[in-house]
């Protein structure tokens, strides 16, 4: 399975809390006592978990344990591609709407010219359509959040009903964004109802009226997945899980008393449905690529946490059942899951405590049980690891080269999902201007900065995508290091140098430079940079800024010139928040104020469509996009080293009943935990089979 095991390191603090830590001895004399401690993997976490319920959970090490608990119905493989978990196959297929307009053809004839052109093997999107049909008149009910009157604060919940006449029915093989362009180009666009207020039932209050309007689907893409769930699977108490544990876990989601961070992923959902035990059907509404990977999430018990089992919880602890939530509830101390360990024991800011689940549906781990030991300093966290009390851990920069050398050890080393860069504010000047922005590019010398400020523990990263996924622009070269042509950019951009400094209409070319204190390396960064810009005139003000001032006094108010900043990011090409340039308001991500109209119609094509290569495509026109207009001067994503012990291998039995052990191997994305449920520590290096 997919683990992935974070160890977050922060500083380290006094060697004075080193004896307290050490609660199990050292390796070698457990061997010699037990063979308990070859059977036990222990990790250490910089925090403790902060609830063990992955659609409340917010934090790394809330994650990590839940992660060994609870199964998703779908994960990635080696190669990033999607595979089966509980789910053992799915299949994604569209269903559109459209209302035809009033006076116009009549949605049977409409449909009938549809099916013609269908039936004629024309153009592909005419072939992807499996099925054509006019829907009769219906009425749908939802409500919508209204802003409550006369100065109070808070919504109300306002319910709308629409009228929908006689629509087309469209059933795609694939999702097609592009569908209702292809339909205006074959029935013309004056075929289509543009106007929606004429479906909208009356009687709501004027201030609502504009939203209730937004809330009827004149054309209406509804993407549709069904998951066919994997039989006999069973949660940690013997339960065989099922579709109504998908259905239960979807509504404990969008439920508004459980304050779940997971809304915004499940709220393009329209409807999920169970037609029988073991298939569910997802059906959205509106297009909304990344959606399908939300499905990843751990599966909640139904039976242990539905209104019943709460109520009942609720009275036994002598709770209001109607206030009760689950939120409240024990199951985020103690859970229950799929997974391929089972929760033992949780001794708050010590230890929480797994054992392997004999009836994992996949097999059960070789390790009989997963500990997670709290230890917050760095220093300590390396000793354990060096001492055999803890099995794993993740190197500084500058340790990793002496550490590689130690026999010892096994090293791995991958590429960090996100990278580090400079942030310009293109609201002032200069910013505005793409050659200054490529100018201070040039005259960073990066490679140095990786090279002796990290190490050599990075990389180059040229645009906004995760380097090690496929929408991530290969061809996209960085800036070369370049001060005399920097300055030739700034010339034409209307900057001469006076004095050996760069000015226009008598000012200078100068401002502050921001980031955090307490980051060291981003320091040192601001220092170099400082001096690279100095010498082609250009002045920069370092400024180091506590973080939450650094967020809520600059970022969120966009009241900084340049910042040194980073993004963590998952393999999803979904960039809107980052990159659109409706997200350029205080507070939103997109802070730098970036703007450019094909980049905008290209993060909606990425998030729009679901055909792999298609969307690859999408994203390495916007790569490029971005890579010219230089937003950010991207400065390196750095590399992660973990180390283990050489005595844990891949346990795997031979065809002669034999075991045999291979190394273990990272995946491309440097991920080395994919195979953990086969591991197994030895009392000595093994022989191996690769």
């Amino acid at each position: 399975m997919v683990k992935r095991l974070l160890l977050l390191v922060p500083l380290a603090v006094s060697l004075l809390l080193l004896q307290s830590y050490f609660w199990v001895p050292t390796f070698t004399d457990q061997v010699k006592g037990s063979e308990a401690r070859l059977r036990q993997y222990i990790n250490a976490s910089t925090g403790d978990a902060q609830i063990l319920n992955p659609v409340l959970l917010t934090d790394a090490a809330s994650g990590d344990i839940a992660s060994m608990v609870f199964d998703g119905l779908i994960d990635r493989d080696e190669n990033l591609n999607y595979r089966g978990r509980l789910a053992t196959s799915w299949e994604i297929f569209e269903e559109a709407y459209f209302v035809p307009r009033p006076g116009g053809p009549a949605a049977q004839a409409l449909g009938e010219r549809i099916e013609r052109a269908r039936a004629a093997g024309g153009p592909d999107w005419a072939r992807n359509i499996t099925r054509v049909e006019v829907v009769p008149p219906a009425e749908e009910k939802d409500s919508i959040a209204v802003p409550k009157g006369g100065g109070q604060r808070g919504f109300d919940q306002v319910p709308i009903a629409i009228a929908y006449p006689e629509r087309v029915k469209i059933t795609l093989k694939e999702v097609d964004q592009d569908l209702f362009d292809h339909l205006k180009a074959l029935l013309g666009a004056d075929a289509f109802a543009t106007d929606p207020s004429p479906y909208l039932k009356g009687g709501l209050p004027a201030p609502a009226r504009p939203q209730a309007l937004g809330e009827v689907q004149l054309t209406e893409h509804n993407p549709v997945i069904v998951f066919q769930l994997r039989k006999g699977v069973l949660f940690h108490d013997g339960h065989e899980f099922d579709s109504g544990d998908v259905r239960f876990t979807y509504d404990a989601i969008m439920n508004p008393d459980n304050l779940s961070p997971r809304t915004s992923d499940y709220e393009p959902v329209k409807r999920v449905e169970t037609p029988d035990r073991y298939t569910v059907r997802v059906t959205y509404k509106r297009l909304y690529s990344p959606a399908f990977g939300t499905w990843g999430m751990g599966m909640l018990p139904e039976h242990l946490l539905n209104a019943q089992a709460l109520a009942e919880e609720a009275r036994r602890l002598k709770r209001d059942p109607s206030k009760f939530t689950l939120r409240d509830s024990g199951f985020n101390r103690s859970p229950t899951g799929t997974g391929p360990f089972r929760f033992q024991e949780w001794r708050s800011d010590e230890v929480i405590r797994l054992v392997r689940f004999e009836k994992y549906w996949e097999g059960p781990p070789q390790y009989q049980e997963y500990i997670s030991r709290i230890i917050p300093d760095a220093l300590t966290q390396e000793v354990a690891f060096y001492s055999g009390t803890v099995d794993s851990y993740t190197a500084g920069v500058h340790q990793v080269e002496r550490l590689r050398k130690d026999p010892r050890f096994q090293v791995f080393s991958g590429l960090a999902f996100g990278y580090t860069y400079i942030g310009y504010n293109l609201r002032r000047p200069p910013f505005g201007d793409a050659r200054v922005r490529r100018a201070l590019t040039m005259a960073i010398h990066t490679r140095q900065i990786q090279e002796f400020l990290l190490y050599g523990e990075a990389e180059d990263i040229t645009g906004p995508f995760v380097k090690q996924s496929d929408h991530y622009n290969k061809d996209v070269q960085p800036l070369p290091y370049d001060p005399q042509g920097a300055e030739r950019l700034l010339h034409e951009a209307g900057w001469r140098k006076v004095n050996g400094a760069m000015q226009k209409d008598g000012k200078p070319l100068q401002f502050t430079l921001l980031t955090n204190h307490g980051n060291e390396v981003r320091k040192a960064i601001a220092v170099a940079v400082q001096d690279a810009w100095k010498k082609i005139g250009v002045e920069a003000k370092v400024d180091l800024v506590e973080w939450a001032v650094f967020i809520q006094k600059y970022i969120n108010t966009l009241n900084y010139d340049a910042v040194i900043l980073g993004w963590r990011m998952g393999l999803d090409p979904d960039l809107y928040q980052i990159w659109h340039s409706s997200q350029t308001g205080p507070g939103q991500l997109n802070f730098v104020g970036y703007q450019n109209p094909e980049a905008d119609r290209l993060i909606i094509k990425i998030r729009q469509e679901y055909d792999h290569k298609k969307q690859v495509a999408y994203a390495h026109q916007l790569h490029r996009i971005i890579h010219a207009d230089q937003p950010y001067t991207f400065l390196y994503v750095g590399k992660v080293t973990g180390l283990l012990d050489r005595k844990i291998a891949i346990f795997e039995p031979g065809p002669d009943g034999k075991p045999r052990y291979q190394k273990i191997a990272a995946t491309k994305t440097g991920n080395y935990t994919f195979h953990f449920n086969k591991w197994l520590k030895l009392p000595a290096v093994p022989q191996f089979e690769n």
